[in-house]
């Protein structure tokens, strides 16, 4: 991702379409390919045993590290597992969580991007006075209605994922009569609502597993393209999750390549970003698709 501007908050995108940018705390980014995500979850119930972390600023900065050099461009840091059956965690745990891990990988880490994982408008806040870059939410701002107006305040770019309902029932709401048309439809209200609340860049992030059955996840990467008449950046999650694993009757330990096969038609079918778990791989992935596509 190439920095355009330092330090210049009047910055103006002038660039022509299909070019898309972020302005993050007043610096204007050109994502002139696609971006790794690596995920960092501070808990000890995320889906995917090899990505918890205990909170030890040690192993956190390890991990964090191993990341970057790795080719990251972005750590997306949570302290609230979302997959259904995890426990609850209040507002005072979370931030007890990201918080020192946040603060840490900004001081041995300031180049390095941050997202904020959660979709509670005071975690968010705080992360960002932190260090943090960039918020993600689950929710799209349902799930805390301070959510959207406190991120226009931010000046940090908005990950929106599609999902009904919550973790806990979101199973139960995969009823769709067009789920792309419908997706498409959520999203063009939550953009308006966003833009009004002043987020100067939303980024868009289907929700792979979230509300959605295995066959409309599918369906949902086959057409990815579809929702690039949202013109908004697509955040793609599909790393080791149950839409691999369990059509290949096999563990989240074991859905590496799944992932990796995944993530390459994601890129094909439009990804600017890839959340992964494993960024050695998803960077191979991405300069594989490069020497195809540039």
């Amino acid at each position: 991702m190439t920095d355009l501007f330092s330090n210049s908050s009047d910055s103006e995108d002038i660039l022509f379409p299909p070019k898309k940018t972020l302005l993050i705390k007043g610096k204007l980014f050109l994502l002139d390919e696609p971006l790794i995500m690596g995920i960092l979850n501070i808990t000890p119930d995320s889906f995917y045993e090899g990505s918890r972390l205990s909170g030890e600023i040690d192993e956190v900065l390890e991990k964090a590290g191993k990341m970057i050099l790795e080719g990251a461009d972005i750590l997306d840091i949570g302290g609230y597992s979302s997959r259904p059956g995890a426990a609850e965690v209040s507002e005072i745990e979370e931030l007890d969580r990201v918080m020192p891990a946040i603060e840490a990988i900004k001081r041995n880490f300031p180049e390095t991007l941050i997202s904020i994982d959660t979709f509670r408008a005071k975690v968010a806040e705080e992360a960002v006075k932190a260090g943090a870059d960039i918020v993600n939410d689950i929710s799209a701002g349902n799930l805390d209605p301070n959510m959207i107006p406190t991120v226009g305040k931010l000046n940090v770019p908005y990950i929106a994922m599609h999902m009904k309902g919550t973790p806990k029932d979101m199973q139960e709401q995969t009823q769709y009569k067009d789920i792309l048309l419908e997706i498409t439809h959520y999203y063009a209200k939550k953009m308006e609502e966003c833009i009004k609340a002043g987020i100067k860049d939303v980024i868009l992030d289907p929700g792979f597993g979230f509300a959605k059955t295995l066959d409309q996840n599918y369906w949902i990467l086959k057409n990815l393209s579809y929702f690039k008449i949202i013109q908004a950046p697509i955040l793609v999650g599909v790393s080791r999750k149950s839409m691999i694993y369990k059509l290949l009757d096999i563990t989240p330990q074991d859905s590496l390549n799944g992932t990796s096969v995944l993530n390459m038609v994601a890129l094909q079918n439009g990804a600017n970003i890839l959340r992964v778990h494993d960024v050695k791989e998803a960077k191979q992935t991405l300069k594989l698709y490069n020497q195809l596509y540039s």
